[in-house]
Parts: structure tokens; C-alpha cells; sequence
């Protein structure tokens, strides 16, 4: 769900102003969601694609053009991403000026294929591969990547759900947020070697990525792409396929995990990658990072004063989890 503060902010005319920019008529903008940003879609000559519209109290406008040279670069490299397309004037993106904030306006191709939900994505050693292989050749990417401008994406301690922890959670989560620097002084203790640290793509989980008829995967949704572990790109990936078994299904996951991890790892390593240096020991810390960043995330944007059983179940297993520096994979 999207922060019921910033949807207060964005406006039908700025939705209209960003379509006009890309030569797009408002009506046939078609809105689909978004967690934090505006995404609608539309058809020019029988292709699909997103106009998306980015808070700029999310992102800033350095950080919207570091990300667009980023995927720019991925797809002329030969990564199935979706492209990002000029506007009208040949711009990457346009800056809609609103009443109180901005809004970054950028449109992207529409990926191929379908996505690939629950529960299809679970068990399925064919997509682990996909996924190990598409996530290997962005790692290798990434570490031959120099920005050509003066604008850089983030580094991870200023990932806003870490930055901002604080403001969105309640106030008797204080332990959460004492494990969160604890956590922290863990993180800048790792090494940030080529090897294992980069530009890496920050949220892949199954609904960031497709799959087309012939079995290739695209990927999109770079929003969160960051300077971070190569290692935190993996973590991610595994936690969405293990936080949907609680605690009385701890067979299951140790079952989800152990595939995935063979799987991912054959996908990775094709044409002689090396896994990221030290992966395997690093996996837990970043499966704990993500157990806080998925509850600072509902917290913001969720009304939990009413949560149905998954979601209050998970809320008690997280918290068990994360004030006992424990993660989904502790003890397999």
C-alpha cells in the first residue's frame, strides 16, 4: 500500500501533466498500484508501457537519473530489464512540480510474460535457476559499472526504511530499533570488497520480475537499487519464498530453503561466476536486515490496528525473530 500521506499529495493534473510530457493521452493511462511510487500503463503502435511517477520525498532527483543510467546500462549489456524510454523532449524522466512535493515522472517498456505469484514460485527449481542466473550476470555487471555522470545511487545505511525506522514504528518498538543498530555496527564491519560489494538491485522477489514463453525472466522495479552487499540481492530473494511459513512450518521452509539455495547457486554460477565472497555466512545477517525492513514497511504503510491471522502471526514471529538476533534460516 502506498503512504496515505504522499497519496493525499499526488493529484489527478499531475498524472495528466506526466502523461502530456511522454505524448501520452491521460485516458489512456490505465492506473496499476504501486507500493511507493504511481504506476499506470499505456499502449503506443501495439507495445505496452509504465509511466511511473516517483515521490520526491522517496527519491531524489540524483538519485531518479543514477538509477535510470543504471538499468540503461544493464539492458545494453544484454540484461532482460525493462528500458527506460526519453519523453517527448528526450528527456530520461520529467519533474512534475506539485503544491507541496515533486513528483519524478519516467516511463519504462513494459516487461514480457507474466509474473509468477504464490503459490507457483514455491518449489519451483526451474525458476531458482532463472533467477540465480539473471541475479549472477547483474553481480558481474555491476562490478565493471562507473557511473558516467556525477549522480550515484545510495549507499545501504541510507536506505530510507533504516534511516526512517523510527518515525514509522510505534513507540514500544524500541527493541526493534535497538536491534536495528546493533545490526548496523554488523554491516559496517563487512568488508566492501569488488568482490563481494556493488550496485545491486535491491528488491527482486517475484512480483519485480516475469517470465515469457520462452522462458526468459525480465527484471524490473530498480526503485530500491542501492550500494550494498551482492549477498543482501540473494537474501532478499530467499526471504520472500520463506516468510510465508510460520512457525509451525519450519519443515517446509528448512525444504524451500535448501532447494533454492541449490538451485539459485547452479543458476549463479553459470559460465564461471564465483559466488559472492563469503555469501553463505553473511545470508543470516541479511535475512535479519530484511525481517526489519519488511516490518518498518508495514508499519508505514499498513493500518495494523486490525490485522487478519497472517498478518498478526507473522507481526509475532518477526518480533520473536528479530529481538532474538535469530533469522528463518537459524538452525538449518
Amino acid at each position: 500500500m502506498m503512504d496515505p500521506k504522499i497519496k493525499a499529495l499526488f493529484l489527478d493534473e499531475y498524472s495528466e501533466e506526466g502523461a502530456a510530457r511522454y505524448g501520452v493521452n491521460p485516458e489512456e493511462l490505465t492506473f496499476i498500484g504501486g507500493f511507493q511510487n504511481f504506476i499506470y500503463s499505456y499502449c503506443r503502435k501495439d507495445r505496452r508501457y509504465i509511466l511511473r511517477f516517483t515521490p520526491s520525498t522517496l527519491r531524489s532527483l540524483d538519485g531518479v537519473s543514477a538509477e535510470l543510467e543504471w538499468v540503461r546500462y544493464l539492458a545494453r549489456h544484454e540484461l532482460s530489464v525493462s528500458v527506460p524510454v526519453n519523453s517527448m523532449e528526450g528527456k530520461p524522466f520529467e519533474q512534475i512540480d506539485g503544491r507541496e512535493i515533486s513528483f519524478y515522472a519516467s516511463s519504462f517498456t513494459y516487461a514480457p510474460g507474466r509474473r509468477i505469484g504464490y503459490p507457483e514460485c514455491l518449489g519451483n527449481p526451474s525458476l531458482y535457476e532463472q533467477c540465480g542466473r539473471i541475479t549472477g550476470r547483474l553481480h558481474e555487471l555491476s562490478r565493471s559499472y562507473r557511473p558516467t555522470g556525477a549522480c550515484k545511487r545510495h549507499t545501504w545505511e541510507k536506505n530510507e526504511y533504516l534511516l526512517r525506522a523510527e518515525d514509522y514504528l510505534p513507540q514500544d518498538h524500541q527493541p526493534i530499533l535497538q536491534a536495528l543498530q546493533e545490526m548496523k555496527l554488523e554491516l559496517a564491519r563487512l568488508p566492501e570488497t569488488p568482490e563481494q560489494f556493488g550496485l545491486i538491485h535491491g528488491d527482486i522477489n517475484a512480483g519485480n520480475f516475469t517470465i515469457d514463453e520462452a522462458g526468459e525472466m525480465t527484471l524490473f522495479d530498480f526503485d530500491e537499487c542501492q550500494y550494498s552487499w551482492y549477498t543482501e540481492d540473494i537474501a532478499i530473494q530467499l526471504y520472500y519464498l520463506l516468510y510465508v511459513f510460520g512457525e509451525d512450518s519450519k519443515l517446509e521452509r528448512k525444504e524451500q530453503y535448501e532447494l533454492f539455495m541449490k538451485h539459485f547457486e547452479r543458476g549463479y554460477t553459470e559460465d564461471c561466476r564465483q559466488m559472492p565472497r563469503n555469501w553463505k555466512e553473511q545470508l543470516e545477517l541479511f535475512l535479519r536486515l530484511r525481517d526489519i525492513i519488511v516490518l518498518v514497511g508495514m508499519h508505514r504503510s499498513w493500518n495494523l490496528g486490525q490485522p487478519d491471522d497472517w498478518t498478526r502471526d507473522f507481526l509475532q514471529d518477526s518480533w520473536k525473530r528479530i529481538t532474538n538476533g535469530k533469522s528463518l534460516i537459524d538452525g538449518f
